[in-house]
């Protein structure tokens, strides 16, 4: 395996932008001349400069291999990306046992033996979601981190690393999509020039009329659904990790590399508060009520704060890592938390300890979604079920009221970014970096729908309607499958 300066130079150059070191990236990347490098940013996921190296290093081989017939024959070297590319791994893999390159139907197609709760079967053909019941949209320069559909119609919303958000119209399924492209700019000697940073976050407000996007850049900022800006919010020194609105939409909750937490008043685009407690960055903030919230951060802490409050009216600690995400339930009872530490924590107001601590993952644990079941929801008699995400390739269902685990969804083959569950909460999406994005039944476990993209899968999300769920890839494109027979 080659391990060229080049690579090692453009992972460290995108470690000091994903930490907020803004001025240091922009020397180090000059001084190391990044833009003359062919390294394509779109295959390197976030937070890359240990994993890719670590991961890249397990795959290190000999340029001479001996055969089973004792002749000796070269093998071409993989470079340090290529190396922890899973189609590029897998490929190296299958040539080297069989002198054969897998087709993507055998891949796709064939599976298997699974570990998971009703996961033993390979793979059924018809569960398979054909090329015409996919639409590719393309027009993102880099990789697409986030999507997210209008509440109230057909309109996906996408952000990316090349510093815009995207709204894409699908309301007239006869009619192509359009566009509208939301370039986010900055000031620069008195003109508004494009940002150059990752939009990080969006989120659409209850009544679908306006998106709010954060953005490495610092900024949070308000759209219409025809694109134009309507409000910029500049407080947050550094990027923007996480952006919500609340449920009436009056105010957004933002967080930031800065350490900080802000309320906006999204009328105005004014600070309404802002909150100092964590000690690193903070990473994800959710909304308990409509001005009370939680945030977590690197510093491994959880603060409950409320406006007008000058301390967190709440603190959880317990985790021994990073925190990444945090969800209340639909009710605003349970707090679930996934960190680093590979531990899935439930939290209550009435206590100082947590309720559960589920510790089955095998890696960190990226992301967690609540379904939108149980007392207070439109799904009321349903139970209510917690899914998490893992870098272990795993997907876990949990019954959070006893504390254990229903299914293990063992289908995909690399880290898990992002799930979400149908309207209904019959059926969950999930989106790994193996660019699969599979449609699991949550009351079951079994596997129902899937769809191979072409790049490595950042964010799944349904429609309002439940039969359309969009994706957002690594290497630019977002795509939506239609689920109506």
């Amino acid at each position: 395996m080659s391990f060229s300066s080049d690579e090692v130079n453009f992972l460290v150059y995108r470690y000091l932008q994903e930490s907020g070191f803004v001025h240091s990236a922009f020397v180090f990347g000059a001084e190391s001349l990044i833009a003359q490098s062919n390294i394509n940013g779109a295959l390197v996921p976030p937070s890359s400069l240990i994993s890719i190296i670590q991961k890249g290093l397990m795959y290190v081989e000999a340029e001479i291999s001996t055969a089973e017939d004792g002749t000796e024959r070269h093998i071409d070297t993989l470079s340090l990306i290529d190396a922890v590319m899973p189609d590029v791994v897998t490929s190296r893999k299958q040539i080297e046992s069989n002198g054969k390159c897998p087709g993507i139907k055998e891949e796709t197609a064939g599976g298997s033996a699974d570990h998971g709760e009703g996961l033993g079967e390979s793979m059924d053909v018809d569960v398979e979601i054909p090329a015409e019941k996919s639409t590719i949209l393309k027009g993102h320069e880099s990789e697409v981190f986030i999507c997210a559909w209008n509440p109230k119609q057909d309109l996906l919303a996408s952000g990316s690393g090349d510093s815009t958000a995207r709204i894409w119209n699908l309301t007239n399924p006869d009619q192509p999509a359009t566009t509208e492209v939301l370039q986010h700019c900055i000031k620069m000697e008195g003109k508004e020039v494009p940002s150059n940073k990752d939009v990080t976050s969006l989120d659409w407000n209850c009544t679908g009329s306006l998106l709010a996007t954060g953005s490495y850049d610092g900024f949070a900022r308000i759209w219409s659904t025809t694109g134009k800006l309507e409000k910029t919010l500049g407080q947050h020194k550094g990027p923007i990790f996480a952006l919500k609105w609340n449920k009436t939409g009056n105010y957004i909750l933002s967080a930031g590399v800065d350490r900080t937490t802000i309320i906006w008043e999204a009328s105005t685009g004014t600070c309404k508060q802002q909150f100092g407690f964590h000690t690193a960055p903070a990473l994800d903030v959710d909304w308990k009520s409509e001005d009370s919230f939680a945030s977590c951060s690197t510093d491994k802490q959880i603060h409950v704060c409320q406006l007008n409050h000058d301390k967190p009216i709440k603190s959880f600690q317990g985790h021994t890592n990073e925190v990444n995400a945090i969800k209340w339930d639909p009710q605003g009872k349970f707090l679930a938390s996934c960190s680093d530490d590979m531990t899935l924590k439930i939290w209550s107001m009435d206590r100082d300890k947590c309720l559960h601590d589920l510790q089955a993952h095998q890696k960190e644990i990226y992301t967690i979604k609540w379904s939108p079941t149980g007392p207070g929801t439109n799904n009321p008699n349903m139970n209510l079920v917690l899914a998490s995400a893992s870098f272990d390739s795993t997907v876990r269902l949990w019954d959070v009221e006893q504390g254990t685990c229903l299914h293990t969804l063992t289908r995909h083959k690399e880290p898990v970014y992002s799930v979400a569950f149908s309207p209904d909460g019959k059926f969950l999406a999930s989106g790994s970096f193996d660019k699969c994005v599979h449609i699991w039944s949550t009351q079951t476990g079994h596997l129902v729908h899937s769809y191979s993209g072409t790049g490595g899968i950042f964010e799944v999300c349904w429609n309002s309607k439940g039969d359309k769920v969009g994706a957002s890839a690594a290497d630019g494109t977002v795509f939506v499958l239609d689920l109506r027979k």
